[in-house]
């Protein structure tokens, strides 16, 4: 008697292994074209300083409060940007990975593989 395996199971046709991975390989590049182009928002300071970066962790735009500019206290001012670039780097990253993880999770794929 012969053992039938589920569909699915034993040889598979390489031609559809290999449409599988290239339909895989365009799922993972539209969607970090997409992370790229996405802007994330971040504050400092209770709100005093607002940064954009995008997803290739470029910062496109900063926002500080007219009443944060202290000519006297420009330490405080520079540590609040870097806080806030900080935060927006941690902000970029896990929301790529996130969102990377579950793309080649439906797919099988281990975590961390499509970084």
């Amino acid at each position: 008697m012969k053992a039938r395996l589920p569909q699915g199971f034993g040889k598979q046709d390489r031609g559809a292994i290999l449409a599988q991975y290239q339909q895989m390989q365009q799922k993972m590049e539209d969607l970090t074209a997409e992370l790229e182009a996405r802007e994330h928002t971040v504050t400092a300071g209770g709100g005093q300083i607002e940064l954009t970066m995008d997803g290739k962790y470029e910062v496109r735009g900063v926002k500080i409060k007219p009443e944060m500019v202290d000519p006297d206290d420009v330490e405080m001012l520079e540590d609040l940007i870097a806080a806030a670039v900080n935060e927006g780097v941690r902000v970029v990253r896990d929301t790529q990975e996130t969102e990377m993880g579950a793309l080649t999770s439906t797919m099988g794929l281990p975590a961390g593989f499509g970084l």
